[in-house]
């Protein structure tokens, strides 16, 4: 047979189709490409306005090159950093897992970052409210940043924003770069304790009722005395009720013509004065009488009793001293101008004084000279006490209110009302609040919500209409 010999030239094609097919092993190889991360998205679990001292969980979400995304978390990408843009404004921090803390009212920038690439997202920080006080025809509220704010009649500086000029809009107090704990609005002036324990008062003077041994008016927040321990304190029309100390001492000043200070005597005190050395648990005043439980349970009150309003069941003398009333123990306590209120720790109601206008809720008009209890509810959260009408929260979140309703301060939109009448049928209010006549609540979501009377703006609308149903006071 005769042999072949295939040429160069004949082998090349050949090598060429096998080259092509992949074949003869050992060919070229490819290089991936490299998956990048382009973008990040950050998102929050909730709303990006949050309270003070309120968390919000953020998530950051990458977005790679190849169109893939996946959350980010150091695992992921071990160089991703969560930090704050203003490096420590105090408006918000921020952990390394995206957990947001508010700090103080404002916008932060978040932002979530992976070497060059930087996802932000902003949160702001409102205070909402988280403590009431009304009287005569003013309200002061407090923020959940501590902080005070008041609105309505300023003819006296009771606003203590350093003028006399009436605000139908919260302003703020001045001094509130000093925390605020517990306030009580009188007649005309303000009392109240910081948060360092100290005592503070402005408005009207005229019987020594700010306690600083002056009889002169202040449109600031005045320091009354040096001590550091004080707890709680109510105003009356124009005198003052305050415990003292981890022993609960009792203070009183201001006006005492029908001896609502307890000392004994009927002169006024423009400076605290100690009354006994008993240990009190709370507080209330009136228009001209006190009242107090002492950490026993036991009830006591003092001062005019016209009405009845003291409750020892001798009607028209003045009592100078505090008095036990009754043998029963209670709770909680509250004052209207001449009428009293008091929870047992059974959540039952009891009221006792003036009647005129059903202010006492027993569905009568006749005058009561001891407590008697009002309806068969048990769950009674909370009481205060204005000019003529009253207001309660029970502990299910119905709110509750009853007496004079001339100047819609029951809320109702009806008329008068002899016993407890329920306000709309929400279940979230948590906290009542009485001036002369209107009403302030706050809700479980700490919103405020008032209503009644509002001639000098102490409804907080930024106008002088009133209402006669709740109306919402916005944060800011």
């Amino acid at each position: 047979m005769k042999k072949f010999k295939l040429s160069t030239l004949m082998l090349a094609p050949l090598f060429a189709v096998l080259a092509a097919c992949g074949g003869g092993g050992g060919g070229g190889s490819s290089t991936p490409a490299v998956v990048t991360l382009k973008s990040i998205a950050v998102t929050a679990a909730g709303p990006t306005t949050i309270a003070v001292n309120a968390t919000q969980q953020l998530t950051a979400t990458g977005t790679y090159s190849d169109g893939s995304t996946k959350t980010l978390t150091t695992a992921v990408e071990s160089t991703l950093a969560w930090t704050t843009k203003s490096g420590g404004s105090g408006v918000a921090a921020v952990t390394n897992v995206g957990l947001v803390t508010a700090k103080a009212v404002g916008t932060e920038t978040i932002n979530a970052t992976v070497g060059a690439v930087v996802g932000t997202i902003n949160i702001t920080v409102n205070a909402p409210w988280t403590q009431i006080a009304a009287g005569g025809l003013q309200t002061v509220a407090m923020k959940a940043d501590n902080k005070l704010h008041s609105w309505g009649s300023n003819i006296h500086g009771q606003l203590g924003d350093g003028t006399s000029t009436d605000r139908k809009a919260p302003v703020a107090v001045s001094g509130n770069s000093t925390l605020w704990k517990q306030v009580a609005v009188g007649d005309q002036f303000v009392v109240a304790i910081r948060t360092d324990g100290t005592l503070w008062s402005w408005g009207w003077n005229q019987n020594g009722q700010l306690g600083d041994g002056t009889l002169l008016e202040k449109l600031v927040p005045t320091q009354i005395g040096t001590g550091k321990d004080w707890v709680s304190v109510a105003a009356g029309r124009a005198h003052v009720v305050a415990v003292k100390g981890t022993a609960g001492l009792l203070y009183t000043w201001g006006r005492n013509a029908n001896g609502q200070l307890g000392t004994g005597t009927t002169a006024d005190k423009q400076a605290p004065f100690q009354i006994g050395t008993a240990a009190w648990l709370a507080v209330a005043a009136g228009e001209s009488h006190s009242l107090g439980i002492q950490k026993d349970g036991s009830l006591w009150a003092w001062g005019a009793n016209t009405y009845g309003q003291v409750g020892n069941a001798a009607q028209g003398a003045d009592v100078t001293a505090p008095v036990r009333i009754g043998t029963l123990n209670f709770t909680s306590v509250a004052a209207g101008a001449n009428h009293s209120l008091a929870i047992r720790s059974g959540g039952t109601l009891y009221a006792w004084g003036l009647n005129t206008d059903g202010q006492l809720g027993n569905n009568g008009s006749t005058q009561q000279i001891s407590p008697v209890q009002i309806g068969t509810d048990t769950n009674w959260g909370m009481v205060a006490g204005g000019a003529a009408h009253s207001i309660g929260v029970h502990s299910d979140g119905t709110l509750w209110a009853w007496g004079l309703n001339e100047k819609g301060q029951l809320g109702t939109g009806g008329t008068d009302s002899r016993s407890p009448t329920q306000v709309g049928n929400l279940q979230t209010w948590k906290a009542v609040a009485a001036g002369s006549a209107h009403s302030v609540a706050l809700k479980a979501d700490q919103t405020l919500w008032t209503w009644g009377l509002n001639d000098s703006g102490q409804l907080g609308t930024g106008t002088t209409a009133p209402s006669f149903v709740p109306v919402n006071v916005p944060y800011e």
